[in-house]
């Protein structure tokens, strides 16, 4: 992660060695050392002056700060955290924005209203989930579909050689499964 292991002049140096070789998505989130990786990205893209085209950017939105507001997928903090992210990383738009986990302290509607507004104010291109249950997305797609607003439609799994089941059980049957909208052009 920027910001714990590299400086800004090697930050600039992996994105612009990932460019060339053409690795162009980059994910980071405000909870990063609070917010540091993304300003760290945002320097090295900046600097970089590449075309906004030729490359993606990713960021998760959950928690960045100690105050109450700060973190939570309320309406309030998903506003607030994607403007200061965007002020991080250096952009007008991100092409995703992910919750970072899921919260169960706020209502799944608002969530839904929240993140679907960002993307109707080009704030993000599309939004989505970071460890988020099957069923939790599922919840989230039908409230979407309701609501007649835009869906969840990227989930970011752990998945490695130890962590294998939510990818290859839950969410396969998710995405292959018409209730959820996936296989048919749908969310996943």
């Amino acid at each position: 992660t920027f910001g714990s292991a590299v400086d800004d002049e090697r930050a600039f140096e992996l994105v612009d060695t990932a460019l060339k070789l053409g690795i162009n998505y980059f994910d980071t989130a405000e909870g990063y050392l609070n917010g540091k990786a993304e300003r760290m990205l945002g320097a090295a893209l900046k600097r970089g002056n590449w075309c906004r085209s030729d490359y993606v950017v990713s960021t998760k939105l959950i928690k960045c700060g100690s105050g109450p507001n700060d973190q939570g997928l309320s309406r309030k903090h998903i506003v607030e955290g994607m403007r200061a992210s965007l002020r991080r990383l250096q952009l007008d738009y991100v092409d995703m924005v992910l919750c970072h986990r899921p919260d169960p302290f706020t209502n799944i509607e608002e969530t839904v209203r929240a993140m679907a507004w960002l993307v109707e104010q080009g704030h993000a291109l599309y939004w989505g989930t970071s460890e988020w249950s099957a069923d939790q997305i599922r919840q989230a797609i039908g409230v979407a579909r309701e609501l007649r607003v835009a869906p969840p439609s990227v989930e970011q799994p752990e998945y490695n050689m130890f962590r294998r089941r939510r990818v290859e059980l839950e969410l396969t049957h998710l995405c292959t499964s018409s209730s959820s909208g996936g296989g048919g052009g749908g969310s996943c």
